[in-house]
C-alpha cells in the first residue's frame, strides 16, 4: 500500500521545473480556498431561517469533529510527509508533523458530506465535494501530503458528518441559542433596520 502511495504522489507531485501559472493555481487551492467555508457559513448564516442555519451549525460541528480528530490520529499512527523522507518536490512551506490524514480536505469535505446529508443543502454540498478535489490534487502538487491522506480526509469526513447529525439532539439547541444570542448582539442595529434577518 505504501508503495502504491508513494508511485501515486510522484506521479501527481509537481516536476522539477513546473510552470508559474499552476503553482500559483495550486497555492491558491491549497493554501487560500479553504477560507470559503466560513465564508459560506456566515453568509449562509445571515441569510438563512431557522432550519438552514441550524444546518450550518451542524455542519460546522462536523468541520470541528473532523480537525480534532486529525491529531488524534497523528498520535495512534504517525505518518511523515513526503519532503520528511525526501521524496518529490516540496513548493510549500509546512511544519513536520504527520500527514494523515489532511487538514484542509478533511475541514473542507466535512462541511461538504454534513451538507449533503441535510435537506435543503444538498446542492451546496454537491459544490462543496467536487471542489474538494483541486483542494486535495494542490496539496499533494506543492508536496506537503500524499493521496492516501486524501482518503483519510474522506474517511473522517465522513465519520464527523454522521456522528455530529446523528448526535445533534445532544448539543443543537444549546449552541443555537447562544449563536443566536451573539448574532442579535453583533447585528442588532442591522436586524431593526431590516437589514440582516433576526
Amino acid at each position: 500500500m505504501e508503495h502504491l502511495n508513494q508511485a501515486l504522489f510522484l506521479w501527481l507531485n509537481a516536476p522539477e521545473h513546473p510552470n508559474a501559472l499552476v503553482v500559483t493555481l495550486a497555492t491558491f487551492f491549497a493554501e487560500w480556498l479553504i477560507w470559503a467555508v466560513p465564508i459560506l457559513i456566515g453568509i449562509g448564516w445571515l441569510r438563512g431561517n431557522v432550519n438552514t442555519r441550524k444546518a450550518l451549525l451542524v455542519a460546522t460541528a462536523s468541520g470541528l469533529l473532523g480537525l480534532l480528530t486529525k491529531p488524534i490520529i497523528g498520535l495512534a499512527w504517525s505518518h511523515p510527509r513526503p519532503f520528511m523522507i525526501g521524496l518529490g518536490h516540496t513548493l510549500i512551506p509546512h511544519v513536520a508533523d504527520s500527514s494523515f490524514p489532511s487538514d484542509h480536505p478533511t475541514l473542507w469535505w466535512s462541511v461538504a458530506v454534513s451538507f449533503l446529508l441535510q435537506r435543503g443543502l444538498r446542492r451546496a454540498g454537491v459544490a462543496l465535494a467536487l471542489f474538494g478535489l483541486p483542494i486535495a490534487w494542490s496539496r499533494i502538487y506543492l508536496g506537503v501530503h500524499f493521496p492516501l491522506d486524501m482518503l483519510g480526509a474522506i474517511a473522517v469526513a465522513a465519520f464527523s458528518a454522521v456522528l455530529t447529525l446523528h448526535e445533534a439532539r445532544w448539543y443543537l439547541g444549546p449552541i443555537y441559542r447562544l449563536a443566536t444570542r451573539i448574532h442579535c448582539l453583533l447585528f442588532g442595529r442591522l436586524i431593526a433596520q431590516g437589514r440582516v434577518r433576526e
